[in-house]
């Protein structure tokens, strides 16, 4: 694997469905939420109770997706997660109301999480020596995507018309279409063999669903910066609404420029604890500085959020080292789709 692309083959193939895929991430992450309250004109309660059935619905999902992603192959799976996923963001358009909107993020959701879990064969397969690092290099390809997607994003954001927001919805439902083109060129990813024991071994293993569940915890910090900072800053901050995309982008930058040499120092299970326990404190201090952007002056306000997310992101690049590397290790390979899953 070389930075900033990989040699030509599957690697290569692989990161850039992702890139494309995650521009159409950064104009969502950046305002998907801002285009539900704003645009849709949902009360923020009903756009959070309708994210938590998605969520709901994802854990599901992510099980039996991966298990069949092990099972028939993980290319087709995650393909068709994709287009799944391209096709409940586009109901995001008609969606106006309440159900309409649970049933349209349920699927979009449901279908992102499937695709993680039926992803994770692929980057075992095609990741090298050591898919943790080439996992982390995705994530700084992610980045990467959603910043250019983000630089839009804030666009939409500032200009405020129901035609800005729909464009964002429109584009994002491109982007994962065309990802799931891109998987084409890659080489078919041959189903894992039956190992004997359980269909169901990863909600078996004890230790691996405390990690999980732990884990999970500590992932609220992704909803930090891509739903509560936007909705902070817009309603309870005097800052400028362009900082939205402001802060989005400076967690990007810290991740494609770190994420890579934060994960090699992260290279067994017991590195991955350390790692998870650096984070907690970061993702701390990051929660109780948001607040206090309240009730001050513009500027004030503009550097405390950054702040912030400077140290929010620091957090953020040991947890996803952690969770890369533990994740991976404590898997076995027969099962891989439905461990990550």
């Amino acid at each position: 694997m070389s930075w900033p692309i990989p040699a030509p083959g599957p690697q290569r193939v692989i990161a850039l469905s992702n890139f494309v895929h995650t521009i159409g991430s950064g104009l969502y992450l950046t305002a998907g939420v801002l285009y539900f309250t704003q645009a849709a004109h949902l009360p923020a309660g009903q756009v959070g109770l309708g994210l938590g059935i998605a969520g709901v619905v994802s854990l599901a999902l992510g099980i039996l997706v991966g298990h069949l992603a092990d099972r028939l192959g993980a290319r087709g799976v995650y393909a068709t997660t994709l287009v799944v996923q391209a096709l409940a963001t586009a109901c995001f358009l008609p969606a106006d109301s309440f159900w309409p909107f649970v049933l349209a993020v349920g699927a979009a959701t449901g279908a992102k999480a499937a695709g993680l879990a039926a992803r994770a064969p692929i980057i075992r397969r095609h990741g090298g020596d050591r898919p943790q690092e080439f996992r982390a290099y995705l994530r700084a390809v992610t980045n990467i995507g959603i910043s250019l997607g983000a630089l839009l994003a804030g666009w939409a954001v500032q200009t405020g018309t129901h035609t800005a927001y729909q464009l964002l919805v429109v584009g994002n439902a491109i982007a994962l279409a065309a990802s799931a083109v891109f998987l084409v060129r890659l080489p078919p990813v041959p189903s894992a063999p039956v190992a004997a024991g359980p269909r169901w071994s990863a909600l078996r293993d004890r230790p691996y669903l405390v990690l999980t569940l732990l884990d999970g915890v500590m992932a609220v910090q992704f909803k930090v910066l891509t739903i509560a900072v936007p909705l902070w800053l817009v309603t309870a901050t005097t800052a400028p609404h362009w900082l939205v995309s402001g802060t989005m982008l400076t967690g990007t930058v810290m991740v494609v420029a770190l994420q890579v040499r934060v994960s090699r120092g992260v290279d067994s299970p017991a590195a991955g604890g350390r790692a998870y326990r650096r984070a907690g404190l970061a993702f701390l201090v990051a929660c109780a500085l948001i607040p206090l952007s309240s009730g001050v002056p513009a500027r004030v306000a503009t550097v405390l959020l950054l702040t912030a997310v400077v140290v929010h992101t620091v957090g953020e690049l040991w947890h996803s080292a952690a969770g890369f590397e533990v994740s991976f290790a404590l898997a076995p390979e027969h099962a891989t789709g439905q461990y990550l899953g």
